[in-house]
């Protein structure tokens, strides 16, 4: 919103009040935990477009639901109603900063999400444990969760992409617990409290650093380890795939880029003509990548991207954890082509692709479940090999 889309027009208004409303009946990202009545409120009272206005219209209803979960909470019982409080007080609290802190109401409100979600975290079954992990003079954030009923279970290690942060990727964590797995998740680089940026040489270092504690964890199979990447964050995955491969069992490389996603002839068109499915349209996506990455233009992007490819780097041939890849055909903002690369080279991988599937492989008519359900189900089977 802050980067204008000069070659396609901006959405308007109108726009996104419709395609909010479409999103809110399909229960369509990030819209999927949201209820009618509190949507309607928030557009009836959006007058524009604006990246603090969006946040603060947002940030009223989550709020809302703060103090709703405060008083409960205050009573010393009603824990369900409670958690489920302050569950809707940060989703609507992390709608009001998406895609990205790209302005000081868009950062409160951002702010406002992590605290009212840590607070519904208190309720969460397994216990949710806020981990610090000092790194180069700062500190890396990440929530660990291990089931109990498991002595020391194996882990899946997963984050998101620009636009969807550790807070949330509690539904994955809730199937992953189902099968005994614990979970750890984190920020990708340039995102949530990561203080290290996407292009930082030292950004594969901070999940190496993840690994290296997990490792040391007594109530964790550290020789049980798997990473699952999603959208922008599904690059990582892939790339520990090779230079982890030793200390993983499995990654998925779930709508990521791995070389053609970084090269200018597919950049310059997912920034200006592509990102379908994103809310704000493709300038919104180009402002929350470059956020991420630490740049200032699209000139700018596209010219380091090309630095990340696998294939340049030399990765591809070598040997690697099991790889799934899965996204859509359909997709502009990764394309598929990244994941038939993987499987042309090194080790076999496995694939689902979504024929009519986009970001991600969503696909129209299908629950976004069944594609998760799929990842866990595959990493469940590779960590009991």
């Amino acid at each position: 919103m802050n980067m204008p889309d000069t070659h396609t027009g901006e959405r308007t208004l109108d726009d996104i009040k419709r395609e909010v409303q479409r999103r809110t009946e399909k229960r369509i990202n990030p819209f999927g935990h949201v209820l009618r009545d509190d949507v309607d409120d928030v557009l009836s009272f959006l007058t524009s477009l604006d990246g603090d206005h969006w946040a603060e219209r947002w940030s009223v209803v989550g709020l809302r639901y703060e103090a709703r979960g405060d008083a409960l909470a205050a009573k010393g019982g009603g824990a369900r109603e409670a958690s489920e409080a302050y569950y809707h007080g940060f989703d609507y609290c992390r709608i009001g900063r998406y895609p990205c802190v790209s302005t000081p109401g868009k950062r409160q409100s951002y702010q406002h999400s992590v605290r009212i979600f840590r607070k519904a975290a208190k309720f969460f079954e397994p216990r949710l444990e806020i981990v610090e992990l000092p790194f180069r003079g700062k500190k890396l954030v990440g929530y660990l969760q291990v089931p109990t009923a498991v002595p020391k279970p194996p882990v899946v290690f997963h984050w998101g992409g620009v636009d969807g942060w550790k807070e949330d990727r509690q539904r994955p964590n809730e199937l992953l617990h189902g099968h005994g797995i614990a979970t750890l998740v984190v920020d990708m680089p340039g995102t949530g409290e990561n203080p290290i940026l996407y292009s930082d040489p030292d950004a594969e270092r901070t999940y190496s650093a993840w690994i290296d504690y997990l490792q040391q964890r007594n109530d964790v199979d550290g020789n049980r380890i798997a990473v699952w990447g999603g959208s922008f964050g599904g690059y990582w995955a892939a790339r520990l795939a090779y230079t982890e491969a030793p200390r993983l069992r499995a990654a998925v490389f779930h709508g990521g880029n791995a070389h053609y996603g970084f090269q200018e002839a597919w950049l310059r068109n997912a920034f200006t003509k592509g990102a379908s499915t994103y809310l704000f349209g493709p300038a919104s996506l180009l402002e929350a990548r470059s956020r991420a990455m630490g740049v200032k233009s699209m000139e700018e992007f596209i010219r380091i991207a090309p630095r990340f490819s696998l294939k340049d780097m030399g990765l591809l041939g070598q040997p690697s954890a099991a790889i799934l890849g899965i996204n859509g055909k359909l997709d502009d903002q990764a394309p598929v082509d990244d994941i038939y690369l993987l499987m042309e080279h090194g080790s076999p991988k496995c694939a689902r692709i979504y024929a009519q599937g986009s970001h991600m492989g969503r696909t129209p008519g299908m629950l976004e479940d069944e594609i998760t359900t799929t990842i866990v189900a595959w990493l469940r089977d590779q960590l009991a090999r």
